[in-house]
């Protein structure tokens, strides 16, 4: 058997120079199409940070003329007895610190954290400002005064625990405001699509109730809630709650603060980061509201995307570095999973909703 010979160099497949030159022109234009996209999203990231401290400069600018503008108007109130022509002035002031509030919620998602809450302890200021101011010059406060001082206590709460005084004092406007308050054991609704615009709404003083909002409001204030269940549609502005235990929120909005919350569970669709005081025992999750239209109230409020901000929350009271022990975010298995509500609820508590 003869042994097989090696195959001549002639014979074996000669290497083809434009296959090599391909490959070499190939990793070349690899290689420039990735410096091109890392200085393409270098650039991205500098006209990114560049946009944020131009918008935060136009917020500055816009928050203080307006804030001097109140405060001029706060100084320099008319020197006449008539009561409605100082009501009606009170209403202006009053108005442009709700455009001013809004302002800021509208920016809150961009501004950094310092400049967020010098901009909210100012509309605080500026509320408790315009409290006093409707203290001095309406005889009104004087007869609010003399009436709580001559009723009588009920014997048969006597036993129950109070709530605690509230240390944030919510101007007048906001008490006056169109709300529910005083229920008990009952399901609340009200649709707004049939309203061309809603200002400030108020849930108030509610025990064990289920609250259903249908559509879009500019600010909505919760206050002294007990074992309630609270769904609501987008709020263009801010959400402020206060005194609430036991209960459950459904909420959009673009700012949302939360003063004494204990025991509560948050679903959230928020533009910047939720803030919580003085809380204990609050959980957070994504929003999980459904109803006819809720996709057009969403994108009428500026809240149609997903930020994932409901886990991003600020703690005012907690200033260390480690997370605060006040919140954490609810698990997936203990979560109410989609919530489809209509307007259907007790009729009669609807005809005792004011000023709507």
């Amino acid at each position: 058997m003869e042994e097989e010979s090696p195959p001549l160099q002639s014979d074996l497949p000669s290497p083809n120079p434009a296959s090599s030159i391909d490959a070499t022109l190939q990793k070349k234009h690899q290689a420039m199409l990735d410096r091109l996209s890392n200085r393409h999203q270098s650039r991205q990231k500098t006209a990114t940070t560049s946009t944020t401290i131009d918008s935060t400069a136009s917020f500055l600018s816009t928050f203080t003329e307006s804030k001097r503008s109140i405060e001029s108007q706060l100084k320099n109130s008319p020197n006449t007895p008539d009561p409605t022509l100082l009501k009606s002035h009170l209403a202006n002031i009053s108005s442009s610190i709700s455009s001013l509030e809004k302002l800021v919620a509208e920016s809150s998602y961009f501004l950094p954290s310092y400049e967020l809450r010098s901009s909210l302890k100012c509309i605080e200021n500026l509320k408790q400002s315009l409290e006093n101011l409707n203290s001095q010059i309406l005889p009104k406060k004087k007869f609010s005064f003399k009436n709580k001082s001559t009723s009588k206590p009920n014997p048969g709460n006597s036993n129950t625990n109070p709530i605690p005084p509230n240390p944030y004092h919510i101007p007048q406007s906001i008490r006056d405001s169109p709300g529910i308050r005083n229920k008990e054991n009952q399901t609340l609704s009200k649709n707004f699509k049939n309203f061309k615009e809603i200002g400030e709404f108020t849930l108030s003083d509610l025990d064990s109730c289920e609250v259903r909002l249908i559509g879009c409001i500019n600010a909505l204030f919760v206050n002294r809630l007990r074992n309630c269940r609270v769904y609501t549609g987008p709020v263009i502005g801010s959400i402020l709650l206060e005194e609430v235990e036991n209960c459950v929120f459904v909420l959009a909005s673009h700012q949302i603060r939360i003063h004494y919350a204990k025991s509560c569970d948050f679903y959230l669709r928020v533009r910047s980061r939720p803030i919580i005081e003085d809380c204990g025992g609050v959980r957070f999750a994504p929003y999980c509201l459904s109803y006819v239209g809720i996709e057009e109230d969403l994108t009428k409020a500026g809240l149609e995307e997903e930020k994932e901000n409901w886990g991003n929350v600020d703690d005012f009271k907690w200033l260390r570095a480690v997370k605060s022990p006040n919140w954490s975010v609810l698990e997936e298995s203990e979560r109410i999973g989609c919530v489809e509500i209509d307007d259907s609820g007790s009729t009669e508590a609807e005809m005792e909703i004011e000023g709507v």
